[in-house]
């Protein structure tokens, strides 16, 4: 067991550490392109994102729309939605 934890178990925490590195320098020999962070675009159609949360419960669906006040879920008791 002495064995296991002087050589063999640091050898395998060396190697997960020069493999990570490997991973992340492997950025720098990207094309620029590629390197940079994915865009972010919102050219999502209205149509398909109300199909997408169709079937969605209604308690769910405020997650996704970020609108709470149209949510029968979280008004006030006795007051109503326009």
């Amino acid at each position: 067991m002495a064995f296991f934890r002087q050589y063999i178990a640091p050898f395998f925490i060396v190697l997960i550490f020069a493999i990570a590195l490997l991973a992340v320098s492997a950025r720098i020999f990207l094309p620029s392109d590629m390197a940079a962070p994915a865009p972010i675009t919102e050219e999502v159609g209205e149509a398909s994102a109300e199909s997408a949360i169709a079937d969605l419960p209604p308690d769910l669906a405020i997650w996704i729309r970020g609108s709470a006040a149209d949510s029968p879920v979280l008004t006030p008791l006795g007051s109503s939605v326009n």
